[in-house]
């Protein structure tokens, strides 16, 4: 008997502080759960902008409260952007890593979008509205233990910056002795959630394929507003013909398009 107390002691504590760490941790676990009640969060107003290097910046302040018994840790929230085909077209991620008990904090998750490579996938973003997806991911570490995840998938419309992109048949307004003046007028609908600028440049072939002239001009178009301009030159009246072909370029600090070949006559 004397031989097996002491080995009876220890297996004794080891089982009572087994139950009292479980017992423990499972108050603990319904209490931060019941806490869960007391974060607060917040959404602030997005803000849009460009980056230096000519990239679409979106920015949304995130308010969290957290009035609970416990610091949240590693709060953490994650996005993706998918094209219609399930491609991922940006993708972002913002840590906060601790948010103390009774403490409010705002921090901004931010997304970057690069125009020009998505443009260059697919150029149907160019003049066509369509949706993207969005996953979102949002994690943290309830008393900075134990982890909380949530998921959720959404849509955002895209807007396209060329909408209703048209070219009509060329006008000659003007000519002399020696030149006409070639008016061709351009029209399109800028749907998207940013403005641009660039210039676009028109050149004019006659029916033999010879270059007869060329002409620019700069344009400036700001979010969901409507274009209406023309581009004017003059060409040489030898060289012009009354059918051939016109090739537009456009070219803004965000994306490149052309050479559109549009055949007038």
């Amino acid at each position: 008997m004397e031989n097996r107390e002491p080995m009876n002691i220890p297996i004794r504590t080891i089982g009572i502080a087994t139950t009292v760490f479980w017992t423990i941790l499972i108050l603990f676990s319904v209490s931060v759960a019941y806490s869960v009640k007391d974060l607060q969060f917040g959404f602030g107003e997005p803000q849009i902008g460009m980056s230096l290097d000519n990239k679409l910046v979106f920015s949304l302040p995130i308010n969290v409260t957290n009035k609970s018994y416990y610091g949240i840790g590693v709060f953490n929230v994650t996005s993706i952007v998918l094209d219609e085909g399930g491609s991922i077209v940006t993708q972002g991620s913002s840590v906060m890593p601790l948010i103390e008990k009774n403490r409010a904090v705002t921090f901004f998750h931010n997304l970057t979008l690069d125009i020009g490579n998505l443009l260059q996938r697919n150029q149907s973003y160019l003049f066509n509205d369509t949706q993207l997806s969005v996953v979102e991911c949002v994690s943290m570490k309830l008393a900075e233990i134990i982890p909380v995840q949530a998921s959720g998938n959404f849509s955002i419309p895209w807007g396209a910056p060329l909408h209703n992109f048209t070219l009509e048949q060329p006008r000659f307004p003007a000519f002399n002795l020696t030149h006409i003046q070639v008016e061709v007028p351009l029209t399109f609908e800028n749907h998207a959630s940013f403005g641009f600028s660039g210039d676009v440049r028109i050149r004019m072939y006659n029916n033999a394929g010879v270059l007869a002239g060329s002409g620019d001009t700069a344009i400036s178009v700001p979010q969901n507003s409507h274009y209406k301009g023309s581009v004017e030159f003059w060409v040489m009246a030898s060289a012009i013909s009354l059918s051939g072909r016109l090739e537009i370029e456009l070219q803004t600090p965000f994306f490149s398009y052309g050479p559109q070949v549009i055949v007038y006559g």
